[in-house]
Formats: structure tokens, sequence, C-alpha cells
């Protein structure tokens, strides 16, 4: 458990709305977490609040900094990957802001998995064998690494809950061509294999992660977010094997404590079910386990940027931004 030091209400202050009106604006997409702005039909302004989501339900709390560590993951690396795959980014001009080139997004999510956890472990505690089309083997028990890393897509909803689907579904249905499908999932592999290097070099494990494709010019880009704490999950490396043969829970990074903690209080977003009260010190312990994530797997120190007059601040560096590119 970390030690929570109580914020000052100044430290408190968050970004979970956004109404930015910029120079050439489209269209607005407000998704779970991340506001996207559409500038002349050319660029996305892409916007990382601090909204916290679990079970695809958005939490009525903004987590301090969450935005921040979510932006700055991303762009290091999409820039530590751009040669295994182009990608969207061209620049991050504020802490919490990413623009990049307008891409058609395919509509699946490509979650690739090492070890049984998460969704994929609760779904094996129910009996099932199966996943996505894929077939896991007798005998493993939770955050065991698997054979070989697996593909497990979802659908990308607009609104609501994604949706697990298989291979052949996603093939069978149209959703992206088979040329287009053969040509992600050897990205998905080859980005999963260099996100694992690069966090053993840092004493992690990547134990599952997600990954977002779209086309520009007719070419496969990664788009979004790549190996954050909301779209990926990470084992401390040291203990692990001593954990598992004892059957103790993995020291982990990721935002799974929060779904756990979600799940002991009577919540997984189904109908009828009332999110629980967020205290301040929860909020303040899940800020911090975002600031120490930033810090592990970048090995960088994490610089708290000012959280006074930030829409003000965004809609500065935005429109510089943008005339830059113009």
């Amino acid at each position: 458990m970390l030690c929570v030091k109580k914020l000052n209400v100044k430290e408190m202050n968050t970004l979970t709305k956004t109404d930015f009106e910029f120079p050439g604006q489209t269209a607005v997409y407000k998704g779970k977490v991340r506001d996207v702005y559409t500038v002349k039909q050319k660029y996305l302004v892409m916007v990382a609040s601090d909204r916290i989501s679990a079970f695809d339900v958005i939490l009525p709390k903004g987590i301090p900094y969450k935005g921040q560590v979510l932006n700055q993951i991303a762009a290091k690396f999409l820039k530590a990957t751009e040669d295994i795959v182009p990608n969207w980014l061209l620049m991050s001009p504020d802490p919490v802001v990413s623009i990049g080139k307008m891409c058609q997004p395919f509509k699946v999510e490509m979650v690739i998995r090492g070890y049984l956890a998460g969704h994929a472990a609760r779904t094996y505690a129910s009996g099932l064998r199966t996943l996505c089309g894929v077939t896991l083997p007798e005998g493993l028990k939770e955050s065991d690494k698997l054979p070989e890393p697996i593909i497990t897509p979802t659908t990308k909803a607009a609104a609501g809950h994604d949706e697990d689907i298989s291979r052949e579904e996603i093939l069978k249905q149209g959703i992206v061509s088979e040329e287009h499908y053969v040509q992600i999932e050897k990205y998905t592999r080859a980005l999963y294999q260099r996100g694992c290097e690069i966090a053993a070099k840092q004493g992690l494990l990547l134990v599952d992660t997600k990954y977002e494709f779209g086309l520009y010019d007719g070419k496969v880009v990664l788009m979004d977010e790549i190996h954050t704490p909301d779209s990926s999950r990470y084992f401390y490396k040291e203990g692990y094997e001593e954990r598992q043969a004892k059957g103790e829970e993995q020291k982990q990074l990721s935002k799974e404590f929060v779904r756990r903690w979600l799940i002991e209080n009577g919540f997984q977003g189904k109908d009828g079910q009332q999110v629980p009260e967020m205290s301040e010190q929860w909020i303040n312990e899940i800020s911090h386990r975002y600031i120490e994530l930033y810090e592990k797997v970048t090995g960088e120190k994490f610089v708290k940027h000012p959280l006074e007059n930030i829409s003000e601040r965004i809609e500065n560096n935005v429109v510089n931004a943008l005339i830059s590119l113009n």
C-alpha cells in the first residue's frame, strides 16, 4: 500500500470536461477518457482528460495528473516504436495534448496477452477455455505466463461496452479486410515484443496491452495511446516466479487495482449497480499510483505541471501549435 499524503484543494483540480473551439475545428468526439477535436478535416487534437473509466463506465470523479501521465507515456512510446509501424502523432504541445494526423480508424482494438490476467483470468475462472476464438490450455492459474502471446480483439464501441470478437468473425463481418487484418496482427505482435523488451529494462513484465490502428494515405498506422496504465498491465519482474509458486497475488502496475476495488464494492458496470463513493483519500491514492507507474515504466521523474487554469493553458498551446502546422 502506498503512503498517501493529503492533497490540498489546489492540487485537487482536475480536467474532467472540455469544451474548446479551436480555429478550423470541424468536429469533436468525447470518449471515455479522451476528447478528440478534428481540425480542418486534417488534424486530430487529442486531449487526455483526468477522467477514469472501468468496466466501460466513467467514474464520477477525476484523478489529478492522470491525463498528463497518459499523454506523456503514450507520446514517449509512440516515438520508441515508430521504426516498427508509422503512427499518427505529429507533436505534443501540452502535457495533456497530442496532435496528429486524421486517420480512418479500424473498428477493432487489438488486445494482446502474454499472461493470464484481468478479463482473461476472470473468463478462465468461469470455466470457459476459449477467448475470442483462441483456445487456452487446461491447468492455468491466474497470472501464469501463456505458452505464447495470444491476440483477443474487441469491437470498438462508440458508446457502452466493447465486445470480445474472434479473428474469424471480424473477417466474416468485413469489419477489417483480410489483407489489413494480417498486417495489424503482425504489427501487434511486433509492438508487444518491443514493449516487453522496454519493460524488462525497467524490471517489469508487460502482461497485456491493446493497440488501435487506422489508415492514412492508404497505409496502416498506429493510433491513439500505447503502453499506458489505461491500455496495459504490468507485473514487477522481481519476485514474479516466487509469488506464482506460492499462489500469491502478483505485484502489478495498472488500473486493475481500481477494477478490483469496484468489484469488492459491488460494482462491475452491470445494470442496477451503483459506483461506490470515491473518497478524497482514494482519489489521492489512484493519482499516486499513476505517477508511480509513469516513473517505473519510463525510468524518468514525473514533473507535475500546474493545475491552475488548465483549460486556458491547453487552448493557448494548441492554437500556437496549429499555427505552426499551417
